[in-house]
């Protein structure tokens, strides 16, 4: 398969990069330091599941130097999004299927208002991993894997020839789920109580489960997520609790989200695609979530200030 991966950061890179490993026709969409490493040196992944490079490998800034592929993954941000949709507009043929991994539910939306809902399907992934320095990748923790579907959940050939090529790879595990839009769901409440609650109490995820109040603002957010879904006939377990909390208990004591990473250093985050996201999901179909709605407010002061919208000193 030809396969572009647009955003050759962590997840992009290790997904790319062992797709690559395993024979696919691959082309790394990058830019600057990172881009021109990649080009004159290759792709360098230091994995937990092993050490690899791809040299050489194909690397661009420039999308309508590749043309049409037959898969386009998607592994920017979730808040540049929209930007990439118009940027990819060069690699969507007639036939091509464009596949969004971001944190968040948004994603499939928003691509397929851009470059129509026909080439767009469900996805979403699992790695904690980054880019090391130029053209360098490191996977540091998590069992990488993906899942992807046609949004409608019907059988088609291209999801099938996709997991057949994540198949062939090396470290990962593909899954096409039974409801891709569950399995989304799913996911985003574990990022949003993972991403809101980490965010606000300024501390690691060990912190904050094991306390006994915010321990159960964990168990709030989720609830306040869940009641969203169901009104969107979303149709999450009743288990996705006790699952969430488990895997929750399950991660490194020192973990952060991405999403607090950022907040905490005063960059752009993907607040608006994740807590934002619930507020305003949840007003759309009449579901209070107070819970949410006083975390995305109490953030959303730093994150305008990280976007240069407005200026404050403290």
């Amino acid at each position: 398969m030809r396969i572009a991966i647009y955003g050759t950061g962590g997840v992009g890179g290790y997904f790319g990069g062992r797709l690559a490993e395993a024979g696919e026709d691959v082309v790394f969409i990058a830019r600057g330091e990172h881009l021109r490493a990649i080009q004159s040196q290759g792709l360098k992944v230091d994995s937990i599941k092993g050490d690899f490079v791809i040299e050489p490998a194909q690397a661009t800034d420039d999308p309508t130097e590749v043309g049409a592929v037959d898969v386009v993954l998607v592994c920017v941000k979730a808040w540049q999004v929209p930007e990439a949709a118009e940027a990819i507009r060069p690699l969507v043929g007639p036939d091509t299927m464009v596949v969004p991994l971001q944190n968040g539910v948004d994603a499939p939306t928003q691509l397929a208002d851009v470059l129509g809902p026909e080439h767009i399907i469900g996805g979403l992934c699992a790695i904690i991993s980054f880019v090391a320095g130029p053209g360098h990748i490191r996977h540091m923790g998590a069992d990488p894997s993906i899942q992807f579907g046609e949004l409608d959940n019907r059988p088609s050939d291209r999801v099938e020839n996709l997991r057949q090529a994540f198949e062939r790879a090396a470290g990962v595990t593909v899954v096409v789920p039974p409801d891709i839009q569950v399995a989304m769901w799913r996911k985003f409440l574990l990022i949003v109580t993972w991403s809101g609650i980490g965010s606000i109490t300024r501390t690691p995820i060990g912190v904050f489960r094991d306390m006994p109040e915010t321990r159960q603002m964990l168990q709030d957010v989720m609830q306040e997520v869940f009641n969203v879904a169901h009104a969107r006939n979303i149709a999450l377990p009743e288990d996705v609790f006790s699952k969430t909390l488990a895997f929750m208990d399950g991660i490194p004591p020192g973990g952060t989200a991405s999403m607090q990473r950022d907040i905490m250093a005063g960059r752009p985050s993907e607040l608006e695609s994740q807590t934002g996201a619930v507020v305003r999901l949840a007003q759309e179909v009449g579901v209070d979530t107070p819970l949410n709605r006083f975390i995305y407010y109490s953030l959303l002061p730093s994150e305008q200030k990280a976007r240069g919208q407005i200026q404050f000193d403290i």
